[in-house]
């Protein structure tokens, strides 16, 4: 039988995993993000305009900036690519693999920065960092799958 799409009451539903609310959680961490970058990149400016570089608080509070801002500016970059890459039988990865992907991007954006600080960032560094936060990303993702 072929089912009419036009009908509102006819819907293809995807097998659901335990916990899993996909339009629900969706909205608050994209606002979430929105108030992670706002904050993180305007307190970046601030600081950058109003104080002198040196090494002591200033340094921790840019690295710490620059995470927030990071994190919250790869989130709906990082949710796109998941809800597009993600296979059809498993449907978009929850909310909060999402966001812990988005802070291993902001993790790698700042230990790159940390290390340009002494002039040890090179390619082949960011690569193999890029490289092993990705192994420990598949690691995470393949057991929680296993136990879902």
């Amino acid at each position: 039988m072929i089912a009419n799409r036009s009908d509102p009451g006819h819907r293809l539903e995807l097998p659901r995993r335990p916990g899993e609310n996909p339009t629900g959680e969706k909205r608050g961490v994209l606002l979430a993000s929105l108030i992670m970058a706002v904050g993180g990149w305007g307190g970046l400016a601030y600081l950058v305009i109003t104080t002198k570089p040196r090494i002591g608080g200033e340094i921790w509070l840019f690295f710490i900036l620059l995470q927030i801002a990071v994190t919250g500016t790869a989130i709906p970059a990082v949710h796109w690519v998941s809800q597009r890459l993600a296979p059809a039988h498993r449907g978009a990865p929850l909310s909060g693999v999402v966001v812990r992907r988005s802070v291993w991007i902001g993790i790698i954006i700042v230990t790159s920065a940390w290390l340009m600080i002494p002039r040890y960032l090179s390619l082949p560094v960011l690569l193999i960092l890029m490289l092993l936060f990705f192994v420990v990303e598949v690691f995470l993702r393949n057991r929680e799958l296993a136990h879902a």
